[in-house]
């Protein structure tokens, strides 16, 4: 009756429900008391409502009353110690390990599959393959996880797969990469252009495609000594070979198959210094990176000193001069380098315009002559406004002024006009 009393004055469960059980079961009514005490609203889950009525509240329900009075079981079973019941269950609780995920805290040790994904890191890091790709490679048989072998399963396997499904497409876009050698004096010794095709102009702004441009730029120039070795594009890629020895075909495979586009080596250019006193300038437009010397198109002029001031001017001038030749596309050096067939045809097409004019021969040839003259100015370097420097002179007379004279030039871009 005591426990009665206290459980109804603190609201812990209604009198009548634990009076009722007093007289069924002595025991019961003591547990469900102490459990009340502890947490009231565990008397229906532990003694009253049988397993039936439960199912019909639901399972969240169900499973929250029952680990409720789970709880209150333990807790009922340590209310003999000293410590509250409640910061005892805390304390237990906080003891216990992390279950989550199946893993204990401070795990330091590494799976499997953590060594395979820093594999799999490595050798796309070092191919530029898809992750696919190098998964299937370290997964073979014969490679058997180690990235040396991968790197030539994917070159046997990955890029002639590769090759194959891109072969014929048209490519379009791409990049000029170039390159000039000097001298320790400062003085240019050679100089190359190379014009490489991709599909899209995404593709040809990504760095594998960059250094691969830079590549075969590096590696023209340092055959420019035989310029005959570049006349056959496919025949200079199979056999020319990059600053680490690596064969440029080679790196144009594993272009291809990081890239998955058609890539091809257009045309090359290579240019040797004509006097020991010529300097070469060069510019790129449309940079595609700063890593490499690459861009939309490209340009290389070569200057030659001819007297002692044009010394300190003659590398900026170059450069001056090769960002006119990308702006102004020339086509020839000065008018006694114009093919004559094409002198005689542009001459015909002038005195064509001037029968049944009625004029003297002598005054045809001089409207004839002026014709020329202004031909001259719209397609030899020499003869060209210089847009680059203030007041547009023309070319010749800046560099004369400066003690230099143009040598050659050369003039490379995506767009087959602008290839010189």
């Amino acid at each position: 009756f005591f426990i009665i009393i206290y459980s109804a004055s603190h609201h812990l469960c209604s009198a009548p429900i634990l009076l009722i059980l007093l007289l069924l079961h002595p025991n019961i009514a003591w547990r469900s008391a102490i459990s009340a005490a502890q947490k009231p609203e565990m008397i229906l889950a532990s003694t009253i409502l049988p397993r039936r009525a439960l199912s019909r509240l639901g399972p969240v329900a169900s499973r929250s009353l029952t680990s409720s009075s789970g709880a209150g079981a333990a807790s009922a079973s340590s209310s003999s110690s000293s410590s509250p019941p409640r910061a005892g269950t805390r304390t237990n609780r906080a003891r216990q390990p992390n279950r989550r995920r199946g893993r204990l805290p401070y795990s330091t040790s590494t799976s499997p599959s953590a060594s395979v994904a820093q594999l799999v890191k490595q050798l796309r890091e070092s191919t530029g393959a898809p992750m696919m790709e190098c998964k299937r490679a370290l997964s073979s048989p014969e490679v058997d996880g180690d990235v040396a072998r991968a790197k030539e399963w994917l070159r046997k396997h990955g890029s002639a797969k590769a090759s194959s499904k891109v072969a014929g497409r048209e490519a379009l876009e791409g990049l000029v990469g170039m390159r000039i050698v000097e001298s320790a004096d400062g003085r240019g010794r050679a100089a190359s252009l190379a014009k490489v095709a991709s599909e899209t102009d995404f593709a040809s702004r990504s760095e594998v495609f960059s250094r691969f441009v830079q590549e075969v730029a590096d590696a023209a120039a340092a055959v420019a000594d035989c310029a005959e070795a570049v006349d056959d594009v496919p025949g200079f890629v199979s056999s020319a070979r990059n600053d680490d020895g690596k064969a440029l075909s080679e790196s144009l495979d594993d272009a291809i198959l990081a890239i998955r586009e058609n890539l091809r080596v257009d045309s090359v250019s290579v240019m040797r210094a004509s006097s020991p006193d010529s300097v070469f300038g060069g510019y790129v437009h449309g940079r595609a990176s700063p890593a490499a010397t690459c861009g939309t198109s490209a340009s290389i002029v070569e200057v030659e000193v001819t007297s002692e001031k044009g010394g300190d001017a003659a590398r900026e001038a170059a450069k001056k001069l090769a960002m006119h030749v990308v702006a102004a596309k020339p086509l020839y050096l000065n008018p006694e380098s114009v093919p004559g067939d094409v002198v005689r045809k542009e001459k015909e097409i002038f005195a064509e315009k001037m029968k049944g004019g009625n004029k003297p021969p002598e005054i045809l040839e001089k409207i004839v002559s002026g014709q020329m003259r202004k031909f001259y100015e719209g397609v030899c370097l020499t003869e060209q406004a210089h847009m680059v420097e203030e007041g547009n002179p023309k070319v010749s007379k800046v560099l004369s002024g400066l003690g230099l004279e143009v040598k050659a030039f050369r003039l490379m871009g995506m767009d087959k006009s602008s290839s010189t």
